[in-house]
């Protein structure tokens, strides 16, 4: 029997350590959108994040003899410290294994609330594998983050105070979904009371389980994750939270890393502050939604789940910002070399302000340039390309192409002639140390590193773009390497900024 989770949420005990978070209207938002956006500020809880009101929820229901023993749970971030708040409210001991590539600022915020804390793992997965071990072996109870009915029913008491803060009818709700238990708890309250205000999740395109979840009528496992959006990169959604949304969830919009940046931005602009990435997704979902559908003059609801995010982040976040808000245009030019070409070049740019320009002298007979442009809008990049290639321009959009805005436009260099066989790969390491020596003890000594890129973009795992000399023949043991190495990755051995800037 499903429990009856009106009458959960009613009775959910979160207002011993949450607020009622305001829903406040975003003006120049809604002005941009032709709707009436409103923005539910879980950003200002006590652990800046919607997280405590599950966590306690779940922790003040144990009966006195079990609270007593302790309980445990693994998280990288904001279930971490709701878990940790709850239990010094309540006065119990809480253990929290947490991976070791979880920056010190997060550690640091849990230990500050009394609780233990147990490194274990470069993966939320392997950390969560050890907390069930701990859990027998200590006598434990452990409080899911999402997949347990009481952790959401204190989530769906966010659904409640939005019907009662809301002074017009909703026409839709924008929730961030990871694991799934805000979205289903929220769900759960709204459809009960107001089944005709959509419910619309919101995912990152590589942080999707839920979404294909939903597609395929069966939960997915996803064999990795993007890790931008760290509060939602989750590789499975729970059993029950699946059931919920199976149910009660309208559609799932996905929004990628640029979209997520420009939202953050749009919420500075706001309110002066500043979600983090997962914490922005509704908003990004909301702007999609809208452009998609056209719709006006509605009114609609986006929850800013929480705002922990590393200072040093914001570097990378400013950079894609504006290209998230396609506002500027990241374009590979093909230029003659010969006198006058620049100058005919920067007068068919027009009057725009250009905001990068890489060059360096590859070949005799033409010159390859990657450029940034102020543009308004994605109409206005295709215009500009098309007036650049009518002038006898070779140029490619690369605004969407993820290795040359990581990558290409912070490197310096150009064709080189002795990368004989060379393959280009993106990865993803774990920030921490000892991920670069794995990298370079798994590759065979004989292969050649022609080309290294790493940024620090003050998140929890490292970009890096590499160039190996692997003999074709020599194939099936580089992808076993790839394999063995476990590290997320890309090939970019054709991608066409490669091919044109480095290749």
């Amino acid at each position: 029997m499903h429990p009856d989770y009106l009458e959960k949420i009613l009775k959910a005990r979160v207002y011993d350590v949450a607020i009622e978070s305001p829903l406040d209207p975003a003006p120049i938002l809604s002005a941009r959108l032709h709707n009436t956006l409103l923005l539910k500020r879980e950003d200002v809880q006590p652990v800046f994040s919607f997280k405590l009101r599950g966590a306690y929820n779940k922790m003040a229901q144990l009966p006195p003899a079990t609270l007593k023993r302790g309980v445990i749970t693994a998280s990288a971030g904001n279930h971490a410290q709701g878990v940790a708040l709850a239990a010094q409210r309540l006065h119990c001991k809480a253990v929290i294994v947490m991976p070791v590539t979880t920056p010190r600022i997060k550690v640091d915020a849990v230990l500050a609330r009394g609780a233990e804390v147990v490194l274990r793992g470069d993966s939320y997965d392997e950390a969560y594998r050890h907390a069930l071990k701990l859990e027998k072996t200590r006598k434990l109870t452990f409080v899911h983050p999402y997949d347990d009915p009481d952790v959401i029913a204190g989530q769906g008491t966010i659904g409640m105070e939005i019907l009662r803060q809301a002074k017009a009818p909703i026409d839709a709700i924008f929730v961030a979904i990871g694991g799934g238990g805000l979205i289903s708890g929220i769900a759960a309250y709204v459809k009960r009371l107001r089944p005709e205000i959509r419910i619309i999740g919101v995912q990152p395109v590589d942080s999707d389980a839920m979404a294909r979840s939903l597609k395929a009528g069966r939960r997915v496992r996803l064999a990795q994750v993007g890790l931008f959006a760290d509060g939602v990169a989750v590789k499975q959604v729970g059993k029950e939270t699946f059931r919920l949304c199976k149910q009660l969830v309208d559609e799932i919009i996905l929004v990628d890393t640029d979209e997520i940046c420009a939202a953050i931005k749009d919420v500075f602009e706001e309110t002066r502050s500043i979600l983090e990435p997962a914490g922005a997704l509704a908003i990004a979902g909301a702007k999609a939604y809208v452009e998609a559908k056209g719709v006006r003059g509605q009114t609609l609801v986006a929850v800013a789940c929480g705002a922990n995010t590393n200072f040093d982040r914001l570097r990378f976040v400013a950079e894609r910002a504006e290209v998230g808000e396609h506002r500027e245009a990241i374009l590979a030019v093909t230029i003659p070399e010969r006198p006058g070409s620049y100058k005919k070049f920067c007068a068919t740019l027009g009057a725009r302000n250009v905001t990068e320009f890489n060059y360096r002298i590859a070949e005799a007979n033409e010159a390859h340039v990657f450029v940034g442009v102020e543009v308004h809008d994605r109409d206005e990049t295709a215009r500009l390309v098309r007036n650049l290639r009518r002038h006898g321009l070779k140029t490619i959009d690369l605004s969407d192409n993820e290795m040359a805005k990581l990558h290409v436009r912070h490197l310096v260099g150009g064709h080189a002639a002795l990368a004989k066989n060379e393959l280009l790969y993106r990865f993803e390491f774990p920030e921490r140390p000892g991920a670069l020596m794995k990298f370079l003890n798994s590759m065979r000594p004989d292969w050649n590193i022609s080309l290294f890129h790493y940024r620090n973009h003050g998140a929890d795992y490292g970009r890096v773009l590499v160039g190996m000399q692997v003999p074709p023949k020599e194939m099936p043991q580089f992808r076993r390497f790839l394999r063995d190495l476990g590290y997320p990755f890309w090939d970019e051995s054709k991608n066409p900024a490669y091919q044109l800037f480095l290749g």
